[in-house]
């Protein structure tokens, strides 16, 4: 590894001790620079690394709600703006028990760079609250949105920073921080967040677009194996927003997933989540409130493993949707011993570094990094920024197209990327090499700041 390199590992992990997420993505995406490294002197003359793995800035503040017994909550919300330097922050807003400063910075560093990957003006950011939606009544929710946007709205516009949804946050959070922020800025700033509402500025197909992006870049891989997705098989974790996607579009082109899972464990149905009636009980089990993929099993007499994950199924592809660190050691030990071929990451950072660099290390097997993978969420994110800033509204067909190009876009520069430097067909050092050559170049035209 390049020296220069080595050293600014060692200063993160020193410096952020506490925050193993963040470490664990900087340490990932640095160590696939060595040749760009090697190649330009000048970023290390410049100190680009240790300038690129510090925010610009993070911040976090007190969100008092109100329950429906009139009892006060206390939780934390943050924000953190890690890089501005190709345009505005981008990225979502994450309600999860699990939320802490670390989980911000790793997912804002990892922002910044699925975003350049995307090929549109966006910088890489990420908020949320420690605060959990599950179980709360919409009121409730309402309430801590209001909240939270109220320390919030300060500090976002459509020019400075535009967040979006993520894991807690959908279509009904965005509506009700919309409104917060309407009420508190006086304006019709629609463009300050996406993943709207169709009747207020929000894009067709925003909440398949993760799902369908996953898919497209998972056809362009089968392609260069010279394959094809109709009649493959797919393990999916997770059963919200992105899972939904990958069956929607699976199901669409001839190939089954046959794996969802959820906090209660995973359901293996082999006829796969495969027909409308199954994909849409997939909205009705995320708007329950309940987080149990067990209803799947019982509705459709399908197996279900409580507590496992469902990483021991001999399948064509695994897909894991779901979270962060959802597949370790152990769960890597079995996806190789059981021949498979197409690892393609979805969630953000689903893997280990040391289950990552096992899976890559084996001959026959493709890894795909999610940057690559889940960019089509931030893709259609842009798309809707467009339409709400020149007061339009596309066709599912030309949302549908924009996606599918840029996902074959995203692939060829990551292939480029690690050819030009020798590395093969390594999507995961492409990638982290595609977007980061974008970003660096901004930096250092723009001087040392």
């Amino acid at each position: 590894m390049n020296a220069y390199i080595e050293s600014v590992i060692k200063n993160v992990e020193k410096k952020h001790s506490a925050q193993p997420e963040f470490v664990q993505t900087v340490r990932e995406v640095l160590s696939s620079l060595s040749p760009v490294m090697d190649a330009h002197p000048e970023y290390e003359a410049a100190d680009l690394l240790n300038r690129m793995v510090e925010p610009d800035r993070t911040f976090s503040f007190r969100v008092v709600w109100i329950d429906d017994q009139g009892k006060p909550h206390t939780n934390t919300g943050y924000r953190c703006q890690f890089n501005g330097a190709i345009g505005p922050y981008k990225g979502g807003l994450r309600f999860h028990p699990t939320v802490n400063e670390s989980v911000m910075k790793f997912l804002g560093f990892e922002q910044t760079f699925k975003n350049a990957l995307t090929g549109l003006p966006l910088g890489g950011g990420k908020g949320g609250a420690d605060f959990d939606p599950s179980g709360k009544s919409d009121r409730e929710i309402m309430n801590f949105c209001q909240s939270y946007m109220s320390a919030l709205y300060r500090f976002i516009g459509p020019d400075c920073d535009v967040p979006a949804g993520d894991i807690g946050v959908g279509m009904r959070e965005i509506g009700y921080l919309y409104g917060q922020y309407r009420r508190l800025k006086g304006v019709w700033e629609n463009g300050v967040l996406t993943g709207k509402g169709l009747t207020y500025g929000g894009s067709i197909l925003r909440p398949e677009a993760t799902g369908y992006g996953a898919i497209y870049y998972l056809q362009e891989v089968l392609a260069h194996e010279g394959e094809d997705i109709q009649g493959k098989t797919i393990a999916v974790s997770g059963f919200g927003n992105v899972a939904w996607g990958i069956c929607k579009k699976a199901m669409q082109l001839g190939a089954k997933v046959v794996t969802l899972s959820g906090p209660d464990g995973y359901i293996y149905d082999p006829d796969g989540v495969a027909t409308e009636e199954k994909v849409n009980y997939m909205l009705e089990m995320r708007s329950s409130g309940r987080n149990r993929v067990q209803d799947y099993a019982d509705k459709f007499g399908c197996q279900f493993f409580p507590g496992e994950k469902p990483w021991g199924c001999k399948v064509d592809v695994i897909m894991p949707a779901a979270t962060q660190n959802d597949v370790l050691m152990a769960s890597a030990e079995k996806i190789v011993a059981n021949g498979i071929k197409y690892y393609i990451e979805v969630a953000n950072m689903p893997t280990s570094n040391e289950a990552l660099e096992y899976m890559m290390a084996q001959p026959n097997m493709i890894v795909a990094p999610s940057k690559a993978v889940n960019a089509g969420g931030v893709g259609v994110s842009a798309m809707e920024m467009s339409q709400n800033s020149e007061r339009l509204a596309w066709t599912a067909e030309e949302v549908d197209e924009r996606l599918h190009a840029m996902m074959k876009e995203i692939h060829r520069a990551s292939v480029e990327c690690a050819e030009e430097y020798g590395l093969g067909y390594n999507l995961v050092a492409g990638a982290n090499i595609a977007g980061f050559k974008k970003v660096a170049t901004a930096m250092m035209e723009q001087g040392i700041i």
